[in-house]
């Protein structure tokens, strides 16, 4: 049988006090029983017993005899109930509508000021990373991430998560610093997420382009937003330009952070200084390719060490991020040939900065450039001695 002692508590909660709901519940499992037995059974004193039933009668739970001794009968649960549970549902609608009409005033009075309420969750920093592993775990399209170094850190104890949805084939995009490249938590991320390094300021979570998880690097603290009618797509917006401008990494991965570094820097210079530094110089020089080995110096990045087959390694990279290309050197004729996917000049400062090496250690060149509409650029580099 069902547990008594449950039962009576949970009429207690319908209203009824200990003594009526433990005599209510014996009727029900013992049927018509005298009055001196339910006191026995229910465990309620004598002198309490008669009292009960009279109130169990009142609130038409139970019938007693007007024989002596007296007898009483609980009321069928369904018939006893039934106006209780109509009496509740009603003093549920009743609320149910009265807030309804509460939040509807609200919202009419915030739109004739002229703002919307939009809902966020805040999430303290103990709970950030479990949130985090969730809403991986629980993205069905895609997931694009924008994370500073407590960011990457954080997603390194989401490997498990990440495998999970790289096997449902899902468009994971991450942002890190560039200070993060090739580093312990830049290696724990699987392959199959593609990661790009530009210059981060926040740590951005974008879920299915419908949920954003955003993390104070401060204080590890984080707040979900599920509407990105304003917010969502002006950061969709930031990712997307973001992402068009930022340094591949794949190419990359295999190396020490300290080569990565140098790769990303090279890359970081010549885009951003390279031109007008350049034009500049053409004012004064006649060795452009000198200069833009003066520039990388002047900026650091020191390749004056470096053997041939570094270097190349070092350019080979390069055109693989900048240019969809390579760099192959080719030992017996001397030949070094530069391709590039990419029309319109996209090579050519790679190669002026590969020529200015060269030139630096010593070698002789000869450049001769090809352009390709269809199959992209091509350079050759004859090199030989002094």
């Amino acid at each position: 049988m069902v547990n008594e002692h449950v039962l009576t508590v949970s009429l207690e909660e319908f209203g009824l006090s200990q003594y009526e709901a433990k005599a209510y519940v014996s009727l029900i499992a013992r049927g018509n029983v005298s009055a001196s037995d339910l006191a026995y059974y229910s465990e309620i004193p004598r002198t309490k017993i008669y009292p009960t039933l009279l109130k169990l009668e009142t609130k038409k739970l139970a019938i007693i005899s007007k024989s002596k001794p007296i007898m009483c009968t609980a009321i069928a649960p369904e018939d006893a109930f039934d106006g209780i549970i109509h009496e509740q549902i009603n003093k549920v609608n009743a609320m149910n509508t009265l807030v309804s009409n509460l939040k509807k005033a609200s919202e009419e009075s915030r739109r004739s000021r002229g703002s919307e309420e939009k809902r966020y969750f805040y999430l303290s920093a103990n709970n950030v990373l479990s949130q985090l592993q969730m809403m991986i775990e629980g993205s069905k399209a895609s997931i694009k991430i924008m994370a500073d170094q407590w960011g990457l850190g954080l997603l390194a104890e989401c490997k498990e998560q990440f495998l999970s949805v790289l096997r449902r084939n899902l468009d994971v995009k991450i942002l890190i610093s560039p200070t993060q490249i090739c580093s312990e938590s830049y290696r724990t991320i699987p392959d199959g997420a593609e990661i790009r390094a530009s210059e981060i300021t926040q740590n951005c979570f974008i879920f299915d382009e419908t949920e954003l998880l955003m993390i104070d690097n401060n204080n590890g603290k984080g707040a979900i937003f599920s509407s990105t009618e304003i917010l969502g797509v002006n950061q969709e917006k930031i990712f997307a330009n973001i992402w068009r401008n930022a340094t591949k990494t794949k190419v990359l991965a295999d190396m020490t952070k300290a080569e990565a570094q140098e790769i990303y820097k090279i890359i970081k210079t010549v885009n951003e200084t390279g031109l007008p530094f350049i034009l500049n110089s053409a004012m004064i020089s006649k060795k452009p390719e000198a200069d833009m080995f003066t520039l990388l110096e002047k900026n650091g990045i020191s390749l004056k060490s470096k053997t041939l087959d570094d270097i190349i390694e070092i350019m080979d990279a390069v055109m693989q991020i900048t240019c969809s290309g390579h760099v192959n050197f080719e030992a017996n004729t001397r030949n070094i040939t530069i391709e590039s996917k990419l029309n319109s000049g996209h090579s050519l400062p790679w190669v002026s900065v590969l020529d200015g090496c060269l030139q630096k250690q010593g070698y002789k060149t000869r450049t001769v450039y090809q352009n390709n509409s269809a199959k992209g650029e091509r350079t050759q580099i004859k090199i030989s001695a002094n």
